[in-house]
């Protein structure tokens, strides 16, 4: 029955890290012990003053309607939270807030690109960027990257992608799936290519800004020249393990955020009102209330990477952000493997699932072929288990 369907959801494809899950589900119904570390989903619990503040709200009879773009308190936290995070300038009208980071994106997308516009994507990027420029009619062009380059783009790789129908640059770091973090040296070098293009827009995608072992978090607004061209996303899912409370947000220019408010209104209105008045909590707090998070992840790193340098094969950078590690697994193609002959990633993936029954996700779907995504967002326990799975499925 797709003929049925609409040309615009035929196109579209389904979540490689969803399905990856979805997959993993169904062989756990079957009884088969799968180790998930294909979401990238904290596995703490939310703490627990911002669900304090949560039980508040209830309790202040916080259920109606909400403005559609955020309540003006919460859009001054978050102003306030720019300022002190990332020296960035903004006022609340130039803030909309939305059910989670992927709908700010979307916004964005759909406000700015008409169909046949070029967007440059940075590879790897993360899985949705593709589908959301696609259900926008636009036009998705890689700017690949490897491991020998740490997954960065150099200002000459930037300038030779842009075409007369480029209208926006989708950039993300701290990056999802690689753990790569772009330093202010390496930004502001992109930004003397893109000073040559004003009429091209930049989506800089910081919604893992506080997950950084190392480089310092810079944001792409930061830089005067491209202040009035940046759409700075972020949100409360993986710093503050808050992933199923849906809140994301964008600082803008205010003809930006007043379109993404118009796309917002006839499609969801307003986000969780309860949500909403967690994330005031969330925000004002000092960063450091969440640190013993990122003092964790920061060890699993260091424990995952260990565990894989000892698999004969696999080639790893060090990720300086993130919770996620993107080897270089391209050995194993064209190889057979316990019978089964392993052609790309997406096969090898699967291989994983089905032999060690280890969830991952493959790297075509972030524009990284040679690669596969692996979370570190489990117990230290996990993931032990998990590669020794891994390291017996890869031994001949």
């Amino acid at each position: 029955m797709t003929n049925k369907l609409s040309d615009r959801i035929n196109n579209l494809p389904v979540s490689a890290t969803l399905a990856m899950a979805a997959k993993a589900r169904e062989l756990k119904e079957n009884g088969i012990d799968i180790i998930g570390l294909s979401l990238g989903e904290p596995d703490f619990n939310t703490p627990d003053f911002i669900k304090k503040a949560a039980i508040q709200a209830i309790d202040d009879n916080y259920n109606s309607y909400t403005p559609v773009d955020g309540y003006v308190d919460l859009k001054k936290s978050i102003c306030n939270k720019f300022k002190r995070d990332n020296g960035l300038d903004y006022k609340p009208n130039q803030i909309v807030v939305s059910t989670g980071a992927k709908q700010s994106i979307a916004n964005a997308v759909q406000v700015l690109i008409n169909p046949g516009d070029d967007v440059l994507l940075v590879a790897p990027y993360w899985v949705s960027y593709s589908a959301i420029v696609t259900l926008a009619e636009g036009n998705s062009i890689e700017i690949r990257s490897d491991i020998l380059s740490d997954f960065k783009i150099t200002p000459k790789q930037l300038e030779d992608s842009i075409t007369e129908k480029t209208k926006l640059v989708i950039i993300n770091s701290p990056n999802n799936p690689s753990g790569s973090v772009y330093s202010e040296k390496e930004y502001l070098a992109l930004a003397e290519v893109l000073e040559k293009y004003p009429k091209i827009f930049i989506l800089s995608d910081e919604i893992y800004e506080h997950i950084n072992y190392g480089i310092p978090h810079f944001s792409f607004a930061k830089i005067p020249s491209m202040f009035e061209r940046t759409i700075t996303v972020n949100g409360l899912a993986k710093a503050f393990a808050m992933t199923g409370w849906r809140i994301g947000y964008i600082g803008a220019p205010k003809w930006i955020a007043k379109a993404c408010t118009k796309m917002q209104g006839q499609i969801t209105s307003g986000a969780n009102c309860i949500a909403q008045r967690a994330t005031i909590a969330a925000l004002e707090a000092p960063v450091s209330k969440i640190k013993y998070m990122v003092d964790e992840f920061k060890e699993r790193r260091k424990l995952i990477i260990e565990l894989l340098k000892e698999i004969n094969g696999v080639k790893l950078n060090q990720p300086q952000g993130a919770f996620y590690v993107f080897p270089d697994i391209s050995s194993f193609f064209g190889k057979t493997l316990k019978g089964k002959k392993i052609n790309n990633a997406s096969e090898f993936a699967i291989y994983l699932l089905e032999e060690a029954h280890v969830a991952t996700v493959t790297g075509d779907a972030f524009g990284s072929p040679n690669n596969i995504r692996i979370s570190y967002a489990a117990s230290k326990q996990e993931i032990k288990k998990a590669i020794t799975r891994i390291s017996k499925a890869l031994t001949h």
